[in-house]
């Protein structure tokens, strides 16, 4: 049974939901038989490259919402997280351009590292408020999961899988997801948002069962 999810690394919401899907593959019987295959997607791709912003700031520019709206948005999603085990900062974090981050975690899963490489990144931004726009800091981040530094300079230098990433993209798009995190089960069952784990376990259940009895 193959899972896709579609993320932003920069996405607060995103990271929550890979932890409670995460939660949920721990309390699934047939775990072993789920792959888990990440997809690339932008909240953002207008968001120029090269521009590193602290989050609180661009996030009042953009909604138009005062300092207290914004931290109080902030810090709920900061309290949902804490219950997965994720201490997030984001008051401190970092808005950045992602689609070269997103090139790098192809090239990542070409070393069989792309699950690491997308974790990393988040785990960057969402708690160590690293500019993840950076090429230094994402080649860094590259080389901490096994990444072979020179192979993630090269790509950083060129357009490398900016052909994948689109296609990612546009995959998602045409699943009619506008936003992220979405999770797709054998192409045939969409979940969209972080979910409570109990959703992603009866989801994995039900694609399970519904494979079991094709198969037959």
């Amino acid at each position: 049974m193959q899972l896709e999810v579609w993320s932003d690394i920069v996405c607060p919401w995103c990271y929550l939901g890979k932890r409670r899907l995460e939660t949920a593959l721990g309390q699934f019987e047939y775990a072993d038989e789920v792959e888990v295959v990440w997809r690339s997607f932008q909240l953002d791709p207008s968001y120029p490259k090269g521009e590193p912003r602290p989050v609180p700031e661009a996030l009042r520019s953009k909604l138009g919402a005062s300092a207290a709206q914004v931290a109080a948005m902030q810090g709920h999603v900061t309290s949902l997280a804490a219950e997965e085990g994720l201490d997030y900062h984001l008051d401190q974090s970092i808005m950045a351009n992602t689609f070269d981050a997103h090139r790098l975690t192809h090239l990542a899963r070409e070393y069989g590292l792309g699950a690491e490489l997308h974790e990393r990144l988040m785990r960057a931004n969402l708690i160590e408020a690293e500019n993840v726009d950076d090429p230094e800091t994402l080649v860094r981040l590259a080389t901490e999961v096994g990444v072979p530094a020179e192979a993630a300079r090269r790509v950083l230098a060129g357009d490398e899988y900016a052909t994948d990433v689109e296609a990612d993209i546009a995959q998602a798009r045409a699943f009619g997801a506008n936003g992220v995190p979405f999770f797709v089960l054998d192409r045939r069952y969409g979940i969209s948002g972080a979910q409570p784990t109990e959703a992603f376990l009866s989801a994995l259940r039900t694609a399970h069962q519904d494979s079991a009895a094709g198969a037959r």
